[in-house]
């Protein structure tokens, strides 16, 4: 198959609102490759990964400074879908001394065989930034439609293999029957059961009733462990297998008194005064690269679990959480299990998120009793609470939207006011809640007020006021101010407020865990 297809493809899902015409742009490029004479399963992987917008290679050494100038495209489209492959291939292997310039080269004669659309999605791949909307849940289903299976046997087998594309090579060569042979094995990470969020405890109760259980909410590194005896294997939530990075993880479970078992939770440091320390020291110790022979140094790491999908040959994603609380409860030390209760009411539900937060935790889980375990998906079985931060801040600069967002200008430069000096120190980007009249509106208005453009940013004066909603601040060396916000979205434009009353860096700073050097 072209990329060129997969290009194409991918525009057609951007350039729509509608999930099922989405879906159908999915399955017929699926149905393509499932339609020739010997069905290819290695174009297949392939085709459903690129399509969730991802590389089959975890890591390329790709950056930025690497897409900066990229040449011109290509007239015609003659790039394979593995061709694309076989060169991320040869470009996640290159190491040693001059390798950047090699990469940097190969880069290049890739860019040089591709189109504008196929550049536009190549570089969306190399960062994780396809915007298409819903990305691998859309794909999941567009390869149940192209196969004309249930979505639930596709998301199950996804959900226990790790990967839509695995699932989908299971059903193409095997059909329905084997995907309903797929089951959990210890050593194979499956995707984590996520949690959907919700503004209040109120908002949350009401998606999963009373009484329910509500566990403190860590910002750590979420990981799922898995040991067969003596064997004890880490994995990230992009399943990742960090072992070798957390000793201190796979010796607290080795010693627990089971021989199989498969846990779900997170790892994060802990200080002295018992509160967590900042998100950026776990992650700095857990995101280590290091091999297994010479193990990460650095503040320890402390485990604690939520949930367990596997304990001595017994498989519980299907038995209801109250069933798994138990089974935590007999065997888990208490220090080991996050922190947790059975609330019967909304009061007490608040009273459990506001003491998570006191404490320095993120905010709380509400979760339902009943709930089966639901990897790989936002689900109304786990809801999450946390504070909410805003703040008013300037809106320097915006960079051109690609994809469905091609033509407007979409992501946004934001600044905090410099008291000392009076000058907007930058301290971040986002794209994240734009309605399509907003994006239309932005861009009237940043076109209007342009005062310098690079290749794809436009800069403006005067610059606009925005509020954004952000879940916290970190520090960061790559924006001037030393901090940088967490998930930020906008939520409106304030016409109303001018520059001189947007917040300071010195407010955003006395938010971040630990003051920028």
């Amino acid at each position: 198959m072209l990329f060129a297809r997969l290009a194409e493809t991918s525009a057609a899902v951007a350039a729509t609102s509608s999930r099922i015409a989405k879906r159908a742009a999915v399955a017929a490029a699926v149905r393509e490759v499932a339609a020739t004479p010997t069905e290819d399963l290695a174009e297949l992987t392939l085709v459903v990964t690129y399509l969730s917008g991802t590389l089959r290679q975890r890591r390329t050494g790709v950056g930025w400074a690497s897409l900066g100038e990229v040449p011109e495209p290509a007239r015609t489209p003659e790039l394979a879908v593995r061709d694309v492959d076989s060169a991320f291939e040869r470009i996640a292997a290159l190491a040693g001394p001059g390798s950047a310039a090699r990469r940097a080269a190969a880069v290049a004669d890739l860019f040089a065989r591709a189109t504008e659309p196929e550049q536009r999605l190549l570089r969306g791949l190399v960062f994780d930034d396809v915007r298409q909307g819903a990305l691998d849940s859309l794909v999941l289903d567009g390869v149940a439609e192209a196969y004309d299976v249930p979505t639930a046997s596709l998301r199950r087998a996804a959900m226990l293999l790790g990967s839509t594309a695995a699932a989908a090579v299971v059903l193409a060569s095997s059909g329905r029957a084997g995907l309903e042979t797929v089951s959990l094995r210890i050593g194979r990470p499956v995707r984590p059961m996520l949690a959907a969020s919700a503004p209040s405890p109120t908002d949350a109760v009401a998606r999963t009733g009373l009484p329910a259980v509500v566990d403190t909410k860590l910002d750590g590194i979420r990981v799922q462990v898995h040991r067969t005896g003596s064997d004890v294997r880490v994995y990230t939530r992009s399943l990742d297998d960090i072992t070798g990075r957390v000793p201190e993880i796979v010796a607290t479970v080795a010693a627990l008194p089971v021989d199989r078992i498969v846990l779900d939770g997170e790892v994060l440091a802990i200080g002295a005064d018992g509160r967590p320390l900042p998100f950026q020291v776990s992650a700095s110790r857990a995101m280590s690269y290091t091999d297994d022979s010479e193990p990460a140094a650095g503040t320890p790491l402390s485990l604690f679990i939520f949930d367990v999908l596997h304990i001595d040959g017994r498989d519980l994603l299907d038995e209801p959480l109250s069933e798994r609380v138990a089974v935590m409860a007999a065997v888990l030390p208490p220090e080991l299990v996050v922190g947790r209760l059975v609330a019967d009411t909304v009061d007490e539900v608040t009273a459990a998120f506001e003491a998570a937060v006191a404490a320095g935790f993120e905010g709380a889980v509400v979760k339902k009793r009943d709930a089966p375990y639901a990897a790989g998906r936002r689900d109304s079985g786990w809801v999450k609470l946390k504070p909410r931060h805003t703040f008013d801040l300037a809106v320097i600069a915006a960079e051109w939207g690609y994809g469905r967002r091609e033509g407007w200008l979409s992501n946004l430069h934001l600044a905090a006011r410099d008291p000392r000096t009076d000058t907007l120190v930058m301290l971040g980007k986002t794209f994240k809640g734009l309605s399509d009249a907003v994006l239309t509106w932005q861009t009237e208005q940043f076109l209007a007020r342009e005062a310098r453009r690079t290749r794809g940013t436009v800069f403006i004066e005067p610059p606009l006021v925005v509020e954004i909603a952000f879940d916290g601040v970190q520090t960061s060396t790559r924006y001037p101010g030393g901090v940088a916000l967490r998930f930020a979205r906008v939520l409106r434009y304030r016409e109303d407020k001018r520059l001189d009353e947007i917040d300071t860096i010195d407010a955003v700073v006395a938010l971040a865990p630990t003051p920028p050097r």
